[in-house]
């Protein structure tokens, strides 16, 4: 799969990449300390030298991207794996690397921000993206409500997944009209119970069947 999409790759590893162009446009403006971690109450509780936020971030991300593509493109089930759906999951870092280190940046040059706003509003429309592409997906081990249940019975994966794309539709919403009062513990709740209600249901789907 990824040699059909190796320009793709080189693309979004670039993308990945871009914060650190960012950053060294930024360079002197940036503390020697810089805050790249926050707390529940937005302050921030975890710091790293410039060097680290500018360069290590953005080498992680570049990291984990690969390792993306690479579980992805060796997942026995792979054929499953719609070129959308695999697409989707390049671009997943890439965004993530800009939003997050472009956010540390403002931070650190001294603007004000409410992580917990933004996180709420980020979440809200990558639910939303997901919630339309998870009904689409065919069982695999890399990609969806990945529980025994819904594994080993296609049916069980077929009634998941479209409970699941409901879930996390609702679920984008909700976080996107709660966005302005979000704090982030809220934010944590509305975010985690859409994964936890279709693997429920899963369960709940294989009980029945097996009655």
């Amino acid at each position: 799969m990824i040699r059909h999409h190796k320009k793709m790759l080189v693309f979004t590893s670039i993308v990945t990449l871009l914060p650190i162009v960012i950053g060294l446009l930024l360079w002197k403006h940036l503390p020697a300390s810089v805050a790249i971690h926050f707390g529940a109450d937005g302050q921030p509780n975890g710091y790293s030298s410039k060097i680290f936020a500018v360069f290590g971030l953005p080498f992680i991300l570049l990291l984990l991207h690969f390792s993306c593509a690479v579980i992805t493109n060796i997942d026995p089930k792979s054929k499953n794996i719609s070129k959308k759906v695999f697409r989707g999951v390049l671009w997943i870092c890439p965004l993530v690397s800009l939003v997050v280190c472009n956010m540390i940046y403002v931070y650190n040059l001294g603007y004000l921000l409410n992580t917990a706003f933004i996180g709420g509003l980020l979440i809200g429309i990558l639910y939303l993206i997901l919630g339309n592409f998870i009904p689409k997906i065919k069982p695999n081990y890399s990609i969806g409500f990945r529980v025994p249940w819904a594994l080993c019975d296609s049916e069980n994966w077929y009634h998941t997944h479209r409970f699941g794309g409901k879930c996390m539709v609702i679920g984008g919403i909700v976080l996107i009209a709660t966005s302005p009062f979000q704090n982030v513990w809220i934010l944590l709740v509305f975010a985690i119970i859409p994964y936890i209600l279709p693997v429920i249901y899963s369960y709940l789907y294989y009980r029945k069947t097996m009655d």
